[in-house]
């Protein structure tokens, strides 16, 4: 299964980031070479230094996927079986402060390093890492599948449907199936993820992270949407299907080379409160509170198939919401403990992987 990469070239943009961070350690384990390229972390704690990731991969490189002629250069020198990218502007908040980085990153840096495989030409996959929020969210109680509408309110929702819409046409134009082994050897796949949560994450306005930064500070969360439903997830669950896929596309099977969906099962798509309840109950302390003041659009309900994934790719969730915030609350009430984080995560994979039947 995914003992594919052992041995294999792995290119990683956002590699510093939080779901980058975990694939690259979790791909170091099973002997990967790991080359990552990314801005430095933009969070004090960082995940990528907490795990000492800098010195466990095989090469780091600090680089902006804007900047086309550095990514270029990296790429080539390195020359990689495989490329996750995954480097992004991934927050809705922001996306409203800033939405021209958000394009130029989400967008434009999407066509970089689609260009950039394009023209190395030797690059056997490339998996582009967007969210679930690329769809045309219509507020319903229906899960979107692959093949609906894609859309996006915000400005992060709406360039990460442009950065799906871009790599549609660069597999239709450049990469396309029926043409794979005759004008090019590259095979490209989109995977859409629902709401990751896990140890390691301090990004400015996310839930788990808002809810450990109060617990620290002994204070209560503040909520903005507390009914806001989404798709819960451990970090591991979306990444385990994210290589799974890659391993399909590193064995040349090119019906893989279409867009998936990861996320949970139906009974893990709860309320924001929910989660947070959970959170506090597994933390043994905590307390929140509503925000009353007004906030900038953000969906209040949103759900994923994961039918395709289950079907195509005999890839499951394992992990309910339960286990989800459990795992992610034991990693920060360990690191605050003082605990070698890079081995507990380590570990984390390997009880994840069992479960899942990934060894």
């Amino acid at each position: 299964m995914i003992d594919v990469y052992k041995d294999k070239k792995v290119f990683i943009t956002g590699h510093t980031g939080f779901k980058g961070s975990w694939l690259a350690l979790w791909l170091t384990q099973l002997e990967a070479k790991v080359c990552g390229y990314a801005l430095p972390p933009n969070t004090e704690p960082s995940i990528f230094n907490i795990l000492g990731l800098e010195k466990i991969i095989d090469r780091h490189i600090e680089g902006d996927i804007r900047d086309f002629e550095n990514l270029s250069i990296e790429l080539n020198k390195f020359s990689p079986d495989i490329v996750f990218h995954m480097a992004a502007q991934p927050l809705v908040r922001i996306s409203y402060k800033e939405p021209l980085e958000t394009y130029q990153t989400n967008v434009l840096g999407t066509v970089n390093i689609l260009e950039v495989v394009r023209r190395n030409g030797k690059v056997k996959a490339l998996i582009n890492v967007t969210t679930d929020k690329c769809y045309k969210n219509k507020e319903m109680n229906i899960a979107y599948k692959e093949n609906d509408e894609l859309g996006g309110y915000d400005p992060y929702s709406n360039s990460k449907a442009c950065s799906e819409l871009v790599t549609s046409s660069y597999r239709d134009s450049f990469f396309n199936n029926q043409d794979f082994g005759k004008k090019h050897n590259t095979l490209v796949a989109t995977a859409r993820a629902g709401n990751v949560i896990g140890g390691g994450d301090y990004s400015l306005d996310r839930l788990i992270p808002d809810f450990v930064k109060a617990v620290q500070k002994n204070q209560n969360i503040v909520l903005r949407n507390t009914q806001a439903i989404r798709p819960w997830q451990f970090v591991l669950e979306p990444l385990s299907g994210y290589m799974l896929l890659g391993s399909k596309l590193l064995s040349l099977e090119t019906n893989y080379a279409d867009a998936y969906n990861f996320g949970p099962e139906e009974e893990s798509i709860v309320t924001v409160e929910e989660v947070i309840k959970k959170a506090i109950s597994f933390w043994g302390k905590g307390g929140y509170e509503e925000d009353i003041n007004e906030h900038p659009h953000e969906a209040k309900l949103l759900k994923l198939d994961i039918s395709k994934a289950k079907k195509e790719l005999k890839w499951y969730p394992v992990y309910n919401v339960n286990e989800a915030v459990k795992n992610t609350i034991e990693w920060y009430k360990a690191y605050y403990e003082g605990v070698n984080m890079a081995d507990f995560s380590l570990n984390q994979i390997s009880i994840y992987s069992n479960k899942q039947g990934l060894l």
